[in-house]
């Protein structure tokens, strides 16, 4: 029987009983948060997680865990990632290009939230470029190392519902910016790669979801003041009540980093494939403002995500 999870459940009620000896995982942001925290449990059940980070250095104190619970043969290694330059994901990928080995999930997990404006190494705009261009390249180039019945799980987050992409100004040289319509962009951004991922590749076996992990307080928010954040929770508390849902509750990591992987490991493959998870379950698909739960119907649409995947072929000068 198919066990029943929630937003409360945690990454270990999640892989309760399931062995993961063989597998090979491939996580970014493996340096902090929900990144070590699925590194962790990933590796605890037996599979050989390869965790991507900007900052070895600071990847290789924080993962100490990984190491310290890897069990049942499982165990973790690290490669360099920076996400904010094409140079660097290139590096990387043709890196386990050249390995060869190939990956049963990928979990592009890393990103920027809110960030003042700023331009990556190539001259995108940082939240559009680190958290979708960066992972749109580097994916895309490893796409060949996964294997049939593999997936590709996309981090986004509720934060999609600030804002549709502009594919007509994706780096704000027209419109006026601001931290959190940016970030909305980016994870709206998040989740149509994984629509157009899924309907290239599914015909071989290979699947892609996005997911929302909750709101957790972690390094994320490092460009948010005490303030803004309890602005932002009050908004949501307030757009909660005003929907007839529960108030808002933060998680805690091992809460948030659940999804990724009940959405990457253990959901029925055909009930995911193609959509945007929520604690552990499918989300509705919810118009209008100011709703924390459910997926915009605009994240979801099959044309927008065409559209999307083309101009970031444009953007990055590269087609796949």
């Amino acid at each position: 029987m198919t066990k029943t999870f929630g937003a409360t459940s945690t990454t270990d009620d999640v892989l309760d009983g399931v062995d993961l000896s063989g597998k090979r995982i491939l996580v970014t942001g493996a340096s902090a948060g929900l990144g070590v925290e699925t590194a962790r449990v990933l590796a605890a059940h037996g599979a050989q997680v390869v965790g991507a980070a900007r900052d070895l250095d600071k990847a290789k104190t924080a993962t100490q865990v990984v190491r310290d619970q890897a069990a049942n043969g499982g165990g973790l290694e690290l490669i360099e990632l920076d996400l904010a330059s094409l140079a660097s994901v290139r590096a990387a990928a043709d890196a386990l290009l050249a390995d060869g080995r190939e990956f049963d999930l990928v979990i592009a997990n890393a990103g920027v939230m809110a960030t003042p404006f700023g331009k990556t190494a190539d001259g995108f705009e940082t939240q559009f470029g680190t958290n979708h261009l960066g992972h749109f390249v580097f994916v895309n180039r490893i796409a060949s190392l996964m294997k049939p019945g593999s997936r590709l799980v996309n981090l986004a987050s509720a934060g999609h519902r600030f804002s549709d992409v502009n594919l007509d100004d994706p780096n704000f040289e027209t419109t006026n910016y601001t931290p959190f319509g940016a970030y909305g962009r980016s994870k709206t951004a998040n989740v149509l790669f994984a629509v157009e991922f899924d309907r290239r590749h599914k015909d071989r076996g290979v699947r892609a979801v996005a997911v929302h992990p909750g709101g957790i307080q972690t390094e994320l928010g490092r460009h948010m003041t005490p303030e803004d954040m309890a602005s932002l929770v009050k908004d949501i508390t307030a757009a909660n009540e005003k929907a007839g849902v529960a108030a808002f509750e933060w998680k805690t990591i091992p809460q948030g980093a659940a999804t990724s992987v009940w959405a990457g490991v253990v959901a029925p493959v055909d009930e995911v494939g193609g959509l945007y998870c929520e604690d552990c379950h499918v989300a509705e698909v919810v118009d209008g403002d100011g709703i924390r739960g459910g997926v915009r119907p605009y994240a979801l649409d099959a044309a927008n995500a065409k559209a999307l995947w083309a101009k970031s072929e444009q953007m990055v000068g590269e087609t796949f």
